[in-house]
């Protein structure tokens, strides 16, 4: 992989960013700035008529604040579509899986993606990964995703942040190449 990016025509893909990710039930996060940083990419994205394009989930969980019908549901204001930015649904953490993505993403000519979104060690890493294994050009932006506190499988309690730290080095170099929204910004001055 590429370790420096130049943006221009690069494809940003907003994964899950919605309310339901605000709720309290998922515990202490990390990168409490995100979504200030998504919201800055977004308008650079934007200001140059890059392409954008957003992963909802639609969950089938009957309990889930993903499902089709919770306020939930609805993107993040931070994040929200505009007119003609498409917006993929998914009912797996993987955004490939059972949609169309890889597809019109071929169709379109799109072979380099900047993801960002949530969880970073679920949706975004099954995502990201299999945008590697697919061959795409994929780069992660470290502090424009988040997760949460998680117990490991011995049921030790593990930060936020150290769960984010490993589910990036499970994805770099190997499936992507991990930046940070600051420095992708500074190569396109």
């Amino acid at each position: 992989m590429t370790a420096l990016l130049r943006p221009a025509g690069a494809l940003l893909l907003l994964v899950d960013l919605q309310k339901a990710i605000d709720h309290p039930s998922w515990g202490r996060r990390n990168n409490p700035l995100a979504e200030i940083q998504i919201a800055r990419l977004l308008d650079h994205w934007r200001s140059h008529g890059w392409p954008v394009w957003h992963i909802r989930h639609d969950s089938t969980e009957p309990g889930s604040h993903y499902r089709p019908g919770q306020s939930g549901h609805d993107f993040k204001p931070e994040a929200a579509p505009v007119a003609g930015e498409p917006v993929i649904p998914k009912r797996t953490n993987n955004a490939f899986i059972g949609t169309d993505l890889e597809a019109q993403l071929r169709a379109q000519g799109h072979d380099t993606l900047v993801v960002v979104g949530v969880i970073t060690n679920n949706s975004v890493e099954a995502t990201v990964r299999m945008a590697g294994n697919l061959g795409f050009t994929t780069y992660l932006l470290s502090d424009c995703c988040f997760t949460f506190d998680r117990r490991d499988w011995n049921g030790n309690m593990r930060s936020a942040e150290d769960v984010h730290a490993m589910s990036l080095a499970n994805l770099d170099p190997e499936y992507c190449t991990v930046t940070t929204a600051e420095t992708l910004l500074d190569t396109d001055k």
